[in-house]
């Protein structure tokens, strides 16, 4: 029942619904205690209505922006609070007392310096955005200013129209009390406060304060991509959820040959990037790009298939390869779309055979295997568990975009997964790292994917109630605490590391002084490590635990674990590269035989039915390796999936960019001899004695140049691929 109305309310947990019940039946009830009229029972109403809302926006609900779609915004919700207290006044009969009219001024007063603050908090806003966000990269050329304090311009409207309390505190006091010298104080401090938060916008409006027009901007930047003169780009677009798909690059990017660059195009990701030393251009206008001094470079990588590709898939100075986030046998691992890049590099042969039988038109010469470099901190399997118990890593995709059954075991067999892992006959500890998308699209897996988090809650809760666990727990308590300590110590640590400029800075500022430090970066990859040590340390080998959020990180979960289960996805194929025992769920049904022919990745797992009867055999082949009868299975997999061992990953990887990059140069120098034999191939000047005919040969000469430049960058007629 809860969880229905959660869903229905659109909000995220018990806490959120708590409040959104609460606002939501405030409001009625501020009505009747002004209809009453009752003071003691107005104020109370009112506090509840304040708090509910203020803790609805501190946690982003989704109900807050489906009230403002119907009218019932924040604005709204605050000057029906207002109305209200003069109602109240008015069935006090104190309609024709000074108070009532000091109140009624008040408030119109008020919200009359709402139109000004907004449209000044809008101003600085729009004046400080400058036409892209950057980080390791030297903007010295332009001057940007510090930004305003973060305290002015976060959240402003909100604060602003929380500056009505002490009026309407104010007045309730002098209507119980009968002093109106307290409302009239009231009245006057909010109105001296919004002036106040209103005024202190306005040295930021002044032409020193604000970024430098989007010209000067992006004349710097080509200027220093003139500079920098990248060769390699790493180009990412996509939602705020799909921040993983280009993470999941960056110490590659940071490890290829050449002069790496990182092309976003959402300015909502480039606070989800992770720390990398790699210059970073984000760059949300699609004509700002096309004009980007680009002619440099001579590989782009693209992660995903997205729209906003076409933007640098019409420049034919460089190579155009899909290098994808992750290898599996999902639909996706063969988009039809993948024609468009010059190449697809796959992990593995199977990749390669994949294209091959969908047939959806990538030529096999098109296709290079250069394995998966990011791999590299995977741990093999040593044959025995990590811990007196084995962990098992449930680590499920997500629903898709369509109902297709076959997308995530989690809506048929999530469930029964867990709970046959939980009541197996040995103990296991289970380990649940659920899809970043999950619950997205679907409210059904939304749903499951709450009810998971709660069996392992519960377990949890039983297994430290049981005696030996109990046992284990004292014994561990002070190690634990110790970790505790060392995780909050390592957590300040890096936020200080993190501080790039002064608190609140915006895009611009942090675009000015986010520049590589390697030391600081060597330093912040060493806490890292340590954190993620400290982590498992902060609580027992026997503890479930849920696993969201970036850290710790998956691969960080595939070593902490002795076997996984999960679904059709790349997960399946990285976990692989630890030759630990894993399943993969036949939710379609298909029948075993026919699920391995159809997914090379599950040719050397158990194959679970939706109701998980089939997870002993995985749990028996973690207790004892020598009775494994799928580890050589899982051996040839691993190289067939994923490549061989040597040449490294970074090897074949770099061998790639390297091969590409010496194409692209070719092509280019073909299409300026092409261009040159043209212009040697022009017709005779009729009048040359007139002196006429110098002054066509500089025509000519100067429209060779131009076409030779727009070779080089990308653009005029000569760019067409």
């Amino acid at each position: 029942m809860i969880s229905t109305a959660i869903r229905l309310a659109r909000v995220g947990s018990r806490s959120e619904l708590a409040a959104a019940a609460l606002m939501l039946l405030g409001y009625p009830l501020i009505m009747l205690a002004a209809l009453v009229p009752n003071i003691w029972f107005f104020a109370a109403a009112t506090a509840v209505t304040y708090v509910a809302d203020w803790y609805l926006h501190q946690r982003g609900s989704y109900l807050i922006n489906r009230l403002g779609k119907v009218r019932a915004g924040l604005s709204i919700r605050f000057l029906l609070r207002q109305l209200m207290v003069i109602l109240l006044l008015a069935r006090l009969d104190l309609a024709s007392e000074p108070l009532f009219y000091t109140a009624v001024a008040c408030f119109l007063l008020f919200y009359s310096l709402q139109a000004p603050h907004g449209a000044m908090t809008t101003l600085v806003r729009m004046r400080r955005t400058m036409p892209v966000v950057t980080r390791n990269v030297d903007l010295n050329a332009v001057r940007i200013p510090d930004a305003p304090p973060r305290a002015l311009l976060h959240r402003s409207a909100e604060k602003m129209l929380h500056l009505d309390i002490p009026a309407v505190v104010g007045i309730l006091i002098a209507a119980e009390t009968g002093v109106d010298a307290i409302g009239y104080a009231g009245a006057a401090l909010t109105l001296l406060l919004a002036l106040g938060f209103t005024a202190a916008l306005v040295p930021y409006l002044r032409r020193g304060r604000l970024v430098p027009p989007a010209p000067a901007v992006l004349k710097a930047v080509d200027s220093w991509l003139r500079e920098y003169q990248p060769t390699v780009v790493l180009y990412f677009s996509g939602s705020n959820e799909s921040a993983y798909q280009g993470n999941m690059w960056l110490d590659t990017m940071a490890k290829t040959d050449g002069r790496p660059l990182i092309i976003m195009r959402e300015r909502g990701l480039v606070p989800q990037l992770a720390e990398t030393s790699v210059p970073v251009l984000c760059v949300p206008a699609g004509t700002h790009l096309m004009n980007l001094d680009l002619s440099s470079v001579r590989v782009c990588l693209y992660p995903a298939n997205v729209g906003k590709n076409i933007h640098m898939l019409r420049v034919p100075t460089m190579k155009h390869v899909f290098i994808g986030h992750g290898d599996s046998d999902k639909l996706a691992s063969v988009n039809p779309y993948s024609k468009v890049y010059d190449e697809v590099w796959t992990a593995g042969r199977a990749g390669r055979d994949r294209y091959a039988l969908a047939d959806v038109g990538i030529r096999d010469e098109d296709i290079v295997e250069v394995g998966r470099p990011q791999l590299a901190p995977i741990k093999t399997w040593t044959g025995t568990a990590k811990n007196p118990i084995p962990t098992v890593l449930y680590a499920p995709t997500w629903e898709g975009w369509d109902d297709n059954p076959g997308n995530t075991s989690l809506l048929l067999a999530g469930e029964n997964i867990v709970r046959r892992l939980l009541n197996a006959e040995k103990p296991v500890r289970v380990i649940y790292k659920p899809h970043p998308f999950t619950g997205i699209r679907s409210a059904k897996a939304k749903a499951v994917h709450a009810r998971i988090q709660n069996l392992l809650t519960k377990a949890a809760a039983e297994r430290a109630a049981e005696p030996r666990w109990a046992e284990q727990a004292a014994a561990a308590a002070a190690g634990q605490n110790a970790a505790k300590a060392e995780l909050t110590r390592i957590e300040a640590a890096l936020a200080e590391l993190g501080k790039s400029g002064r608190s609140g800075g915006d895009d611009a500022e942090e675009s000015r002084v986010s520049l590589a430090d390697p030391a600081r970066q060597d330093r912040a990859e060493a806490l890292r490590a340590e954190w993620n040590d400290a982590y498992w340390r902060s609580f027992g080998w026997w503890e479930h635990k849920t696993v969201t959020g970036s850290q710790p990180k998956l691969y960080d979960c595939f070593n902490e674990s002795d076997a996984m289960v999960s679904d059709i996805s790349s997960v399946v194929s990285d976990f692989i590269a630890s030759g630990k025992p894993y399943a993969v769920t036949d939710s379609a049904e298909l029948g075993a035989e026919e699920f391995k022919r159809q997914n090379t990745a599950v040719r050397a797992a158990v194959i679970l039915s939706n109701s998980a009867e089939e997870i002993g055999e995985l749990l028996d082949a973690v207790a004892d390796s020598a009775a494994d009868p799928l580890a050589n299975a899982r051996h040839e997999l691993k190289s067939y999936l994923l490549g061989p061992d040597e040449p490294t990953s970074l090897e074949q990887f770099n061998a790639a960019v390297h091969a590409l990059a010496a194409k692209a140069e070719a092509r280019n120098a073909g299409v300026r001899q092409r261009i040159g034999e043209q212009s040697v191939a022009s017709p005779d000047l009729e009048d040359e004695s007139s002196g006429a005919g110098d002054g066509q040969e500089q025509i000519v000469a100067d429209a060779v140049a131009a076409a030779d430049a727009d070779a080089e960058i990308g653009t005029g007629p000569s760019a067409v691929r």
